[in-house]
Order: structure tokens, then C-alpha cells, then sequence
């Protein structure tokens, strides 16, 4: 069982109506609340636009947190996902595998303004599942003899070389599910689980938004995704779900 979030037992013992109400308090409770200062280190699932947390980028760009240290696979696109966060200058440093289709993402990382972290997509995976699993590092040969290895430490396992990689962890790990229930127990659509499912075991606290809250019993137990006690906050959004790129037939 894990153990990474011993309060949360108590807080699953409740009743149905104490959780729910709990979980639908988060918007009091994101980056930049009262008592959050700026410079939280936070992790957003997602990959390019398939299952962003919509709602809670907004939030965030809201209430005007600064200083952020981002981790997610990329960072959006222009205008929208976490590139809304990119125009209002709230990111500082984004730790990611893909720039993508981000001109303002590019202007800002070669300007100087936005540091910039790119890591193989595979190591990225691995950290942040290593973070939520309490492992502190691990080696892989992914990047040796390229800049990435560069300052890491080298081992050689059965005669191959590997690097040592740090896990990843953060203040708060935001995602989108597509159902969960009155506990926070989550189930992701298709592709749309990408990196979600591992960033919601590496926050301190971890908010999730989804497309709809079912009651207790409503989901199959053995479709679940990310169980309850990983969840802290949850709330109902409403989503655009914006196509990054459309290919029409002729």
C-alpha cells in the first residue's frame, strides 16, 4: 500500500459527502493561495494537448503565481495549455522532452528569459514515476557521452556505461482524468493518460480535474488508474479539448 500520503487514509474514512465537499474546495487551495508563495516546483500532465489540466492552468494564470518551475513533457502550444502561462511570464523554468510547435516557448528559452531543462522523453517518464515511488535516483545508458550526462555521475553496469538520473517530485502535481469518484479514485481516457497517471503519485498534493464525478461503486475497481490516495483535490471541469493539429483527407 502506499504510504507516501499517510493523512489520506483518514480523509478517504470520511463520508461521501465530507470528501466530495473537501475536494471541491481546490480552488482555494492552488499555487499562489494564500500562504503559497512564488517559486513553487509543480508537475502538469499531459502530452502536447492531449489531456492538459485546462481548467487549472487557468487558475493558476489567474491568481498570477510566479516564478514557476514547471515539469511536463512540453509546454503547450501558443495561446493555449501552458503556453497561456508562458505569455504571462508566471514560468520561470520548465523541466521537459518536446519544445514543440511553441514559438514563444523558443523566443523566451534562446532570449534567456526561460530556463530550460530538456530531458529524454523516457528519463522524464522514469523520474517522475521514480519521485512517486519514493526511489531518490536510478542509471540509464539513455544520454551517456552526450551533454546530457554532463556533471552526472558514471557507472558501468556488465560492462555498459550508465548515468545517474534524479527523481522528480513537486509542491503540486496538477492532471486531467476523464472520471473519478467522490474519493478521487481516476480513470484516464486512452491517449489522453500519457504522463497523468505518473505525475499524480510525485506532488505533494495533487489536484486533478476531470469530465465527470460518479458515485462510490460507479467505476469498475479494476479500471482504475490512479487510486484515491494519491488524490488530494478534485474538481468537475468543463473542456475545449483543442486539436494541436488537424490532417483533413481530400
Amino acid at each position: 500500500m502506499p504510504s507516501r500520503k499517510p493523512g489520506h487514509f483518514a480523509l478517504r474514512r470520511n463520508m461521501q459527502g465530507q470528501r466530495y465537499g473537501r475536494a471541491r474546495q481546490t480552488r482555494r487551495q492552488l499555487p499562489g493561495s494564500a500562504g503559497r508563495p512564488d517559486g513553487q516546483h509543480d508537475g502538469a500532465g499531459g502530452f502536447g494537448l492531449c489531456g492538459i489540466p485546462e481548467n487549472l492552468i487557468e487558475e493558476i494564470r489567474r491568481r498570477g503565481v510566479r516564478g514557476l518551475t514547471v515539469v511536463s513533457n512540453n509546454c503547450g502550444v501558443d495561446g493555449f495549455g501552458l503556453g497561456r502561462l508562458l505569455e504571462t511570464q508566471q514560468i520561470r523554468k520548465v523541466v521537459g522532452s518536446y519544445v514543440g510547435e511553441n514559438a514563444l516557448f523558443e523566443q523566451q528559452a534562446l532570449s534567456g528569459e526561460l530556463e530550460v531543462d530538456l530531458t529524454p522523453q523516457g528519463t522524464l517518464a522514469e523520474k517522475i514515476r521514480a519521485g512517486g515511488a519514493g526511489i531518490p535516483a536510478f542509471f540509464t545508458a539513455t544520454g551517456y557521452g552526450t551533454p546530457i550526462a554532463e556533471g552526472k555521475e558514471v557507472r558501468e553496469f556488465n560492462g555498459r556505461p550508465y548515468i545517474m538520473e534524479t527523481a522528480i517530485t513537486g509542491d503540486f502535481a496538477i492532471v486531467k482524468g476523464w472520471k473519478a469518484d467522490h474519493f478521487g479514485n481516476v480513470i484516464y481516457r486512452h491517449t489522453a493518460q500519457n504522463f497523468n497517471p505518473l505525475m499524480a503519485t510525485a506532488g505533494r498534493i495533487t489536484v486533478v480535474e476531470v469530465e465527470e464525478i460518479v458515485a462510490p461503486g460507479e467505476l469498475d475497481p479494476a479500471a482504475i488508474h490512479t487510486p484515491g490516495i494519491y488524490v488530494d483535490r478534485l474538481i468537475q471541469g468543463t473542456f475545449e479539448k483543442r486539436i494541436e493539429q488537424r490532417t483533413l483527407r481530400a
